[in-house]
């Protein structure tokens, strides 16, 4: 009788401890001893939302965590595919420790699979209007991160200074994204603030881009457009258009503005990715709750302007200063 109450303690005490090693791995405290997991889930590539990607794990290796060694990382880019954003998002719910999102589709796409995981997301404009989060200060469910408004008075301002003759600016954007349309009704009201008119025109894919910017080019003085998914993919052929019909382009980000634009003072992606980062490692190693964090948004900002487009434009690269 007590040889066998013996065995079942015995079995009891190893249950518990290969229970104990089957505990998930966010618990406060698990990191380099124990090694981390993160989930990257990016909605489609280019420059922007790529160099989030890699700012936000160059944090990750600068605080010591090392892709190989005690960090595994499970990168997905959905090509712009919602299809692939459902399926993806399945791939990565439930096994990761904290997972990123890369623009309002991606987070979207998470929010609709998981309602545990600790999401962080970035390259989101407006994270109450997407449905991401109850407010700023307090996020309420497993999702918080950075947003990547841009000062668009600052910009106008920019746009305004470089193009002061302008008569009309016209506004490009893609209408399925809502992060753009917020931006470019705020900029439609700001430029109509200084007098000057307004041509809004919209694309719904990277097809469309060439055709609607060449027949915006040919109706306006200067052209605005904001961190647009559609349009920062496709900054190269915006970029010759602009330089073929001498028109000034400020866009919303620093990374379309060397990939074919004139200059912008925006933010910086690696930054706002870095920044997600720090946010993650607090979840990590501090063990706090997306729900309780406040959404960040850029710590700093700058002005860049991409000398080869301003001399081809006859503008002095050295002219262009930031907005006061």
């Amino acid at each position: 009788m007590n040889k066998q109450l013996w065995k079942t303690g015995l079995g009891l005490m190893v249950a518990g401890v290969v229970l104990a090693g089957c505990g998930t791995s966010n618990e406060v405290g698990s990191g380099k001893e124990e090694g981390v997991k993160v989930g990257v889930l990016q909605f489609m590539e280019h420059e922007s939302l790529s160099l989030a990607r890699k700012g936000f794990l160059s944090e990750f290796k600068d605080a010591g965590y090392i892709e190989g060694e005690n960090l595994t990382v499970d990168y997905q880019n959905a090509q712009g595919d919602q299809a692939n954003l459902q399926s993806m998002s399945e791939r990565l719910a439930g096994k990761n420790d904290v997972i990123l999102s890369i623009a309002t589709p991606a987070a979207q796409a998470l929010a609709n699979v998981t309602e545990v995981d600790p999401i962080l997301f970035t390259a989101v404009t407006d994270p109450i209007d997407a449905g991401l989060v109850e407010s700023i200060e307090k996020p309420g469910k497993n999702l918080t991160g950075t947003s990547d408004i841009v000062p668009i008075q600052e910009q106008i301002a920019l746009l305004l200074s470089v193009a002061s003759e302008a008569k009309t600016i016209g506004i490009i954007y893609n209408s399925s994204e809502p992060n753009s349309k917020i931006q470019a009704d705020m900029a439609e009201k700001a430029i109509k603030e200084q007098g000057v008119a307004v041509k809004v025109l919209t694309v719904t894919s990277t097809n469309d881009v060439q055709q609607v910017m060449t027949t915006l080019a040919q109706e306006v003085d200067a052209v605005y457009i904001p961190t647009d998914n559609t349009l920062a993919s496709t900054m190269p052929t915006v970029g010759e258009i602009a330089m073929e019909y001498k028109l000034p382009v400020i866009p919303g980000s620093a990374e379309m503005v060397q990939a074919g634009a004139l200059a912008t003072y925006g933010i910086n992606y690696s930054d706002l990715g870095r920044q997600t980062a720090q946010m993650a490692l607090e979840i990590i190693e501090e063990g706090k709750k997306p729900s309780e964090m406040k959404v960040e948004t850029s710590n700093h900002l700058e002005l860049v302007v991409n000398d080869e487009m301003a001399k081809a434009l006859g503008i002095d690269p050295e002219s262009i200063v930031a907005p006061e």
